[in-house]
C-alpha cells in the first residue's frame, strides 16, 4: 500500500506552523494547500473533509483495493501519524 499526502494550512494558523515545522524537521517533502489564496484547495477541503478547520492532512492511500481517502484535523494527531510513517 502506498501513500501521499497533503497539507491543507492557513498562514495565520499558529498549529499549521507547528506542524510545518515538524514536517521539515523529517526532511519530508509534503505539498501545501492554502486555504485562504486557493479557492479550490478551500472547496475541497469542505467536501473531502467535511470542516474547513486547518491544519488537515489529506491521506491518500492506494492498494489492491483501490484507493482510499483519509482527513485528519489536529496538529498532534497529524505529526505523531507522520512521525510513525517517517519511523517504518
Amino acid at each position: 500500500m502506498s501513500e501521499q499526502y497533503q497539507l491543507y494550512k492557513s498562514d495565520t494558523c499558529g498549529f499549521c506552523y507547528r506542524v510545518r515545522a515538524y514536517v521539515e524537521q523529517l526532511g519530508m517533502d509534503l505539498p501545501l494547500r492554502d486555504i485562504n489564496g486557493d479557492a479550490d484547495a478551500f472547496r475541497e477541503l469542505l467536501q473531502g473533509g467535511g470542516r474547513s478547520m486547518v491544519p488537515c492532512l489529506r491521506i491518500e492511500r492506494t492498494g489492491d483495493q483501490g484507493t482510499e481517502v483519509e482527513w485528519m484535523y489536529e496538529s498532534m494527531d497529524i505529526m505523531r501519524y507522520l512521525g510513525a510513517r517517517q519511523a517504518n
